[in-house]
């Protein structure tokens, strides 16, 4: 059987008698049209690996698949794997399905070289996972995602902006962020209470150092933990007014003005101040 003469997905869902899990955060994405787009936002993919976390019953996997990609589908419900497994069968040796909770495996050692990310992520763990490939050894060549609306803005967020935070600061220092592609709630099943966006990530060339990261981490936690105060109020555990001096911030200022940028100068102000 060839990907084109697989059965739509509700009815192979219906066979398996399966249903989304609200534990899991999971809700699908079953209109073959969007999942063809998301996959066309990620890129040319013909002959690329690509990590997909979450699968479910596979319908981003089957449009990554026809976009050529070889895929590593990672998914920790293992409900979903005999049907996952019946794809695999359709693909040509382009997928391989690992039964593992994506926040705990190390991707580089089934990726082969480098993978891009695409994947509808699981609402409760979306932003644990994009921190932990933003900060982590793995690498991605690219990360096309989909999150909560919400999520999704704060992501791409400009200083100033209500939405501008930590999340911001971490991922643009990192990535190069934009919102590609919006979902109403009704393109999933079942329909989630709020919509969706996709998001793509780009690596910039010059990321930070892992000691500028981490500092960066403990910099933005203090200045978005209280986000209201004052820089020199809300850094004075990190000895703020020595690092808002050396980098030429105005104490006075909130965290919401300041630019990633310029976080980045303090955090690599505070790595020097450790000798990191």
């Amino acid at each position: 059987m060839s990907l084109s003469d697989l059965p739509p997905l509700r009815e192979t869902l219906a066979e398996h008698g399966l249903l989304a899990k609200k534990s899991f955060g999971q809700h699908f994405l079953l209109d073959l049209n969007v999942t063809r787009k998301i996959a066309r936002l990620a890129g040319p993919l013909d002959g690329e690996t690509v990590i997909e976390v979450g699968p479910g019953p596979g319908g981003l996997t089957r449009a990554l698949l026809e976009a050529g990609a070889k895929v590593v589908a990672v998914e920790k419900d293992a409900r979903f794997i005999p049907l996952l497994e019946e794809l695999v069968a359709a693909a040509e040796d382009r997928l391989t399905v690992v039964e593992a909770d994506a926040l705990e495996v190390d991707e580089s050692a089934f990726a082969g070289g480098p993978a891009h990310v695409v994947s509808n992520l699981p609402y409760n763990v979306g932003t644990p996972l994009l921190l932990k490939w933003l900060t982590g050894p793995f690498r991605p060549a690219s990360m096309t995602l989909m999150f909560q609306k919400e999520v999704a803005d704060r992501i791409a967020a400009a200083p100033g902006s209500n939405a501008y935070g930590r999340l911001s600061v971490i991922t643009q220092a990192v990535c190069q962020a934009r919102v590609v592609m919006d979902l109403p709630a009704r393109a999933f099943t079942p329909p989630p209470k709020v919509a969706s966006a996709v998001v793509r990530l780009d690596p910039k060339p010059d990321r930070p150092s892992d000691a500028e990261l981490a500092a960066l981490e403990r910099v933005t936690a203090a200045a978005f933990g209280q986000r209201r105060k004052m820089l020199r109020s809300s850094l004075r555990e990190l000895s703020g007014e020595a690092l808002l001096t050396r980098t030429g911030i105005d104490p006075n200022a909130r965290a919401e003005t300041i630019t990633v940028s310029g976080f980045q100068a303090l955090a690599a102000a505070l790595a020097k101040q450790r000798g990191d």
